[in-house]
């Protein structure tokens, strides 16, 4: 399959609102050349990265909306390769209308030909023209920038640089296996331009992104992919031999087994997620990493479905986000993500945590943290929570890592450093 054929099929699906570029991608990947296929992935992610900046070009390109989502991702596709890579124009065009033909909607080839010939010849011009707008330069949908611009006045944007940039490479090393320190130390004799994180003891950044399977002692489990800002929950727990531990919401698995790494002592660990198919990458890498925990499928609301009623002393609530934090991962957040999604997740954050605190013991710690830079989800989420809660005590989260919020603590996402996150910690106290 050719390559811009696969990312424009995938995009589609994206912007008709049924999948995201993660499960998208991967099967048309799969009917690409493998010479192609770095390729293929570049065009995805990048026109979704992208994506706002070139929708407000092809506006002015076109004289009227696509109806067509498979059309109107092609040219997104033509677009990027036009203004983001060293593809030559004349290969670009042509391979891109080209596809129009495997899409069964040769029709649309002259309208691709002559708005993307109109893009390589008065894009600078129509880009001048649009200087003033801040979705242009932010190349993030309206409503997140204004949120973001809302929210953090100071910040927004070197947030949206970070959210544009490619994302670091960031290894968390088993502390079970062996040391950090020398872990570096034998990247560096392998030939691994490394540097240690500023904020997790066990946190890695490579210079250089590499296949991560061809790392020392990767297929041994001495080490896991993980960011920087996510590696912080394991430590924030407190965790001590003999506690009880729920990972709630725990797919796909990498804060599950960093806590089994940090405490080996715990008397166990439940892991708990809302379908089965989410906890196959849970099983995979605590099998890699020879590592044991409960997994349990069901929605952690529904406290009947799962929980045996012994109380937990420590609880990691993960909770469903907007991942406005993680963009950069998953650049196609920009177009999926919808305003509205935003008080629905507040809501169920708010129900996740009136389910789980029934299951922390007297004493406990349960720790919410999302990968969401909106107040919304965050702050607000715990400030209604404490409101309702007479028998919660925030815990003061001290560090020199993120801002210090009216509740809680957040991380915002650095470019070349971690995500945006943010965590909360809670204690639950006797009742009166």
């Amino acid at each position: 399959m050719n390559p811009r054929l696969a990312a424009a099929r995938a995009l589609a699906v994206v912007l008709n609102g049924k999948a995201s570029l993660g499960s998208s991608l991967p099967p048309l990947l799969d009917k690409v050349d493998a010479r192609d296929r770095g390729l293929a992935q570049d065009l995805a992610f990048g026109t979704a990265r992208w994506q706002p900046r070139l929708a407000l070009l092809a506006d002015k390109l076109l004289q009227k909306p696509l109806a067509d989502r498979d059309i109107e991702a092609l040219l997104l596709v033509g677009l990027y390769q036009l203004f983001y890579t060293r593809i030559p124009a004349h290969a670009a065009i042509s391979e891109t209308v080209g596809c129009a033909d495997k899409l069964k909607k040769s029709s649309a080839k002259g309208l691709l030909n002559a708005v993307l010939r109109n893009a390589q010849r008065d894009g600078d011009s129509i880009i001048a023209s649009l200087d003033r707008d801040p979705v242009l330069h932010s190349a993030h949908p309206r409503w997140l920038q204004k949120a973001l611009k809302a929210h953090w006045p100071e910040h927004w944007q070197a947030i949206c640089a970070a959210n544009n940039a490619h994302p670091p490479l960031i290894l968390r090393v088993n502390r079970r296996l062996g040391s950090r320190d020398a872990y570096l130390g034998e990247l560096r004799s392998a030939g691994f331009e490394a540097e240690p994180c500023t904020f997790s003891r066990d946190g890695i950044r490579l210079l250089q992104a590499c296949d991560v399977t061809s790392l020392p002692g990767f297929a041994e489990g001495r080490l896991s992919v993980q960011d920087e800002a996510a590696q912080l929950a394991a430590e924030l727990l407190e965790l001590a031999p003999g506690q009880r531990v729920l990972d709630a919401c725990c797919a796909p698995g990498g804060k599950t087994c960093h806590l089994l790494e940090v405490e080996p002592a715990v008397a166990g660990v439940v892991a708990v997620d809302l379908e089965e198919k989410r906890l196959v990458r849970v099983r995979e890498n605590l099998k890699r990493l020879n590592l044991d925990a409960e997994l349990i499928a069901a929605d952690a609301r529904a406290l009947a479905q799962w929980w045996d009623g012994q109380t937990f002393q420590r609880i990691l609530l993960d909770a469903p986000c907007s991942a406005t934090g993680v963009i950069r991962r998953h650049p196609d957040i920009k177009l999926t993500r919808q305003p509205e999604d935003i008080v629905a997740l507040a809501q169920l954050q708010g129900e996740l945590l009136d389910a789980l605190w029934q299951t922390l013991e007297v004493g406990g710690i349960l720790l919410y943290a999302t990968c969401s830079t909106l107040p919304t989800e965050n702050t607000e989420v715990i400030a209604a929570f404490l409101a309702r809660t007479a028998d919660a005590r925030e815990l003061t989260i001290a560090g020199p890592f993120g801002l210090a919020q009216p509740h809680g603590r957040q991380l915002l996402a650095q470019e070349h450093g971690h995500d945006g996150f943010y965590y909360a910690k809670l204690s639950k106290i006797a009742a009166c």
